[in-house]
């Protein structure tokens, strides 16, 4: 599992989550308590502790305020770019 967690896609990935995060102007613990999730859940995602599935990413991205469909452009932007 800790090659997923490490892989170059993943890691476009993580940086996607973290920017619609801090664009939407939300601390992790603002986003876990939309999600309604432990803050941990939100950082762990985003060090690469944990997997996230398309529907969390679609979670994410409204708990954001976010569309969901930006927020795959931008990660297969990121992951294209290597």
């Amino acid at each position: 599992m800790s090659k997923i967690l490490r892989s170059p896609g993943q890691k476009a990935l993580l940086r996607t989550l973290i920017e619609l995060r801090n664009e939407a102007d939300l601390t992790q613990r603002a986003l876990a308590d939309r999600l309604e999730k432990p803050r941990s859940y939100v950082s762990k995602i985003e060090t690469g502790e944990r997997y996230i599935d398309p529907n969390e990413c679609v979670d994410w991205a409204l708990g954001c305020e976010g569309e969901p469909l930006e927020l795959f452009r931008r990660f297969i932007a990121y992951r294209d770019r290597r």
